[in-house]
C-alpha cells in the first residue's frame, strides 16, 4: 500500500487535496453558526486599520491634488502678472504717443499762427548745474538755425541759440543766471529787465517810478533789440519786493516748464512784429 502511494504520489495528493476541501466545507455548512465569531473577531481588527489606511489615502490624494491646484494656480498668476506688465507698457506707450501726439498738434498750430517760417527740433539733452542751465537741441547748421536765434513753445520763450554747431545747438534758458532780455507788464506797459535767477525763477527789475506790479501779472518781451520779438510770453509775477534805490524787482514764474519740454521751435534770427496774437492763451 505504501509503495503504491509514493509510486502514485501526484495522484496521492490531489486525492488528499479534494478530501480536505469536501470535509472543510462539510464542516461549515454544518457549523456555520459557530464560525461566525471568528469572523467578527477578525473584522474587528482589521477594521480600524482599513479605516485608518483609507484616510490616510483619502489625506495623500486631497493633498495631492491641492498641490497640483497650487501649481496650476501659481503658473497661472505668473502668466496674469506677466500679462499685465505687458498691458501697462503697452498703455505707457499709447500715453506717451497721445502725449507726444497733442505736443506736435499744438505746436503745428503756433507755427501756422507765426508770421515767419519756423524750424521744429526736438530737445535730447539738459544740463542743470546749478549755475549754466541749458538745452541740446537736434537742429544746427546744417539745418538752417542761427546763433542768438529766439526758442520758443506754445506756453512762450525757451531761450536762445548760445552754441550753434553742425547737427546741434546749445539754448542758453530764460532762467540761466546769465540770461537777461528786456520785458514788459501786459497791463501796466511798464518796461523792465528780466533775469534769471538759480533755482528755475526768474525775476523782473522796474524803475521805481513805474506802476507797481500786482501777483499774477504777466510778462511778455519787449521787443526791444533784435534777438526776441515782441509779445512772447515770458513768466507771471508771483511776489514783489519792497523798493529799494532806483528799482523795484518782482520774482516771476516762466512761463514755460523747462524741465518737461520735449519739442521745440526756432525762430529765424531777426523776426519782428507783435507776437502776441500767437499766444491767445497768455
Amino acid at each position: 500500500m505504501l509503495d503504491l502511494l509514493v509510486r502514485y504520489r501526484k495522484y496521492s495528493v490531489l486525492g488528499l487535496v479534494v478530501v480536505a476541501a469536501v470535509a472543510l466545507l462539510t464542516a461549515q455548512q454544518t457549523r456555520q453558526g459557530d464560525g461566525l465569531w471568528l469572523a467578527e473577531g477578525i473584522a474587528t481588527i482589521t477594521a480600524p486599520v482599513q479605516g485608518a489606511f483609507a484616510r490616510v489615502h483619502r489625506g495623500a490624494a486631497s493633498l495631492w491634488a491641492g498641490y497640483l491646484d497650487w501649481k496650476h494656480l501659481r503658473t497661472e498668476v505668473a502668466r496674469l502678472r506677466a500679462e499685465t506688465v505687458a498691458l501697462r507698457l503697452r498703455q505707457l506707450r499709447q500715453e506717451a504717443l497721445e502725449a507726444e501726439n497733442q505736443r506736435l498738434r499744438t505746436l503745428a498750430t503756433l507755427r501756422e499762427r507765426l508770421p515767419e517760417r519756423t524750424l521744429g527740433a526736438e530737445v535730447v539733452a539738459r544740463d542743470w548745474n546749478g549755475f549754466t542751465r541749458g538745452l541740446t537741441i537736434d537742429r544746427g547748421r546744417a539745418d538752417g538755425a542761427e546763433r542768438l536765434s529766439a526758442v520758443i513753445v506754445t506756453s512762450g520763450v525757451v531761450g536762445r541759440v548760445a552754441v550753434l554747431r553742425r547737427q546741434s545747438a546749445i539754448v542758453q534758458v530764460l532762467t540761466d543766471p546769465a540770461s537777461s532780455i528786456g520785458g514788459v507788464v501786459l497791463r501796466t506797459h511798464a518796461q523792465g529787465l528780466v533775469e534769471g535767477v538759480a533755482g528755475g525763477r526768474l525775476r523782473i527789475k522796474l524803475a521805481v517810478s513805474e506802476e507797481a506790479l500786482q501777483p499774477g501779472d504777466l510778462v511778455v518781451t519787449s521787443g526791444i533789440g533784435e534777438l526776441f520779438p515782441k509779445g512772447l510770453p515770458l513768466g507771471r509775477v508771483l511776489r514783489v519786493y519792497s523798493a529799494t534805490g532806483l528799482f523795484r524787482t518782482a520774482e516771476l514764474e516762466p512761463a514755460v516748464d523747462l524741465t518737461s519740454i520735449e519739442e521745440v521751435l526756432v525762430l529765424p534770427r531777426g523776426t519782428s512784429g507783435d507776437l502776441a496774437p500767437a499766444f491767445p492763451e497768455s
